[in-house]
Order: structure tokens, then sequence, then C-alpha cells
């Protein structure tokens, strides 16, 4: 039974921090079923999200820092968007006005989404990671499965090669996290699996919901092929490497006491 409820604590955490996937999630439902007027469904979704954002920043739930992570997500997931659906990865079919070369701009909050999620499950269970590798590795690693994402449409595909330096690199690392004040260790590739695929369920939810569309289901909605998971998993992986990194710039820089806002100071990253 202590299992259990450890288990449940656990999985309670999480789900706040899915917050802001949710709220896409759900918007993504109402605006399918239920047509808004004066603005297309993209419009709609692209203003929803800034709402959010917005509300989550004044409310608390986001420190501004946080902010400043997921916008460099919003940045770098909108620029991948525009170069996948020129090269007919997917297609945003539906019409609107906030739109970027076929893009809507609403598509840069999904990838802030898995940004909020890393950083508010960061704070409520106490990620510290054990034994993490020196940026000379972290930084060109992350870089490299990044630009994959572009230059395998020119050159050979070399995921699984990158998805073999990240064992190598990750070997000895860990994530260590609290749950009812008892601390736990995990191996810091599984939870690279683990998030990946759960994104992947998540990717399933929103073609359904028409968020995107692969080539596959421009007919009728699909099952997302199961070997996307290891697109993702690569993407987990830079988006954590990034996160990381930048905690660890911040966590070296001097802490000046403030009882008031000491609940907001981040958790330390141990290297050994």
């Amino acid at each position: 039974m202590g299992s259990l409820l450890q288990l449940i604590r656990f999985g309670w955490e999480l789900a706040l921090s899915c917050i802001f996937p949710v709220a896409i999630f759900a918007s993504l439902a109402i605006t399918q079923i239920i047509p808004l007027p004066l603005l297309a469904r993209y419009d709609w979704l692209f203003l929803f999200f800034i709402l959010v954002q917005w509300w989550m920043v004044r409310s608390g739930l986001e420190t501004k820092d946080e902010l400043k992570v997921i916008t460099l997500f919003h940045v770098i997931g909108l620029a991948l968007e525009i170069f996948k659906v020129h090269m007919g990865s997917w297609s945003y079919p539906e019409e609107g006005f906030f739109k970027v070369a076929g893009v809507p701009l609403y598509s840069g909050f999904m990838y802030a989404s898995v940004a909020s999620y890393l950083c508010q499950a960061w704070r409520r269970i106490r990620v510290e990671l054990v034994k993490w590798p020196p940026f000379g590795k972290v930084v060109p690693l992350a870089a490299a499965i990044y630009l994959n994402f572009f230059t395998h449409h020119y050159w050979v595909d070399i995921r699984w090669w990158l998805s073999g330096l990240v064992i190598i690199v990750f070997w000895q690392a860990k994530v260590a996290y609290e749950v009812g004040g008892i601390r736990y260790h995990m191996p810091l590739a599984l939870s690279f699996v683990l998030i990946g695929f759960f994104i992947w369920i998540a990717e399933n939810i929103a073609t359904y919901f028409g968020a995107w569309q692969y080539p596959n289901q421009t007919e009728a909605w699909s099952l997302v092929h199961l070997g996307k998971v290891s697109s993702w998993l690569l993407l987990v992986i830079v988006s954590f490497l990034i996160v990381a990194t930048l905690k660890q710039v911040k966590g070296k820089r001097p802490i000046a006491i403030n009882m008031t806002r000491s609940y907001r100071q981040e958790p330390k990253i141990y290297q050994k």
C-alpha cells in the first residue's frame, strides 16, 4: 500500500506539471467540436495559448525564468515546423491569419508545452542530476540531434548513431527525484524513453483532434506510426539537455538570499 501511495503521489505531481499540455489538448478538442465565430480555428488556438501562458506566469505556476526557457522552445519548435511543412512531412490544412510559411503560430506552443512540463516537473519533484556529463559533450550532442531533423532530408539520417552516442555519453547519468519526502533514482536514458513514448501517445491525440496532419491522415485519421517514437525520443533528449544546461548555468551564478522567494530557488545539479 505504501508503494501504491507513492505511485499515486508521483502521478499527481506529474499531472500538475502537465497543465499547459492539458490546456492544449482541451482547446484542440473543444474547437474541433464547437466552431468559434469571427476568427479561424488556428487563430483562436493561438490567442488562447497566449492567454494560458500569461495566466500561468501571473498565477505563479511558472516563473519568469521558466518563461524564458519556454519562449526559446517556442522559437526552436516553430523553426522546425516551418522546415518540416515545407518538406511535406506534415501539413496544417486549415485557414488562419496567424500563419508563417503555412505554419500556424500556435504550433510553437506545442513544443513550449514540453518545456513547461520539464520545468514544472523539475521543480515539483526536486530533480537532481547525478554524474552529468560536461558541457563539451552535452551541447554538441544536443546541437547534432536538432540539426539532424533538418539534414536527414538531404543527407544520411544518423538518428540511430546519435541514439548510440546518447547511451555512451549518459551511461552513468541518473536523475534523482523526490516523492513524499523519499528520494528515488532512475537511469537518465530510461526517463528519455518514457517521456518520448508518452509524447507519442499525446501526438496521436493531437492529430485526432486536427492539430496537424501526416500524409497518411489526409483521407481519414490513423494511428501515428510507432517509428515516430524515435523522433520524439530524440526531441525529448534535446529538450531535456537544453533545460538541464540552462539550469546548470543558472546554478553557477551567485544566489542572493531572499526569504520571501526562497520557494522558487532552483534545485542544484550535482556533478560527480
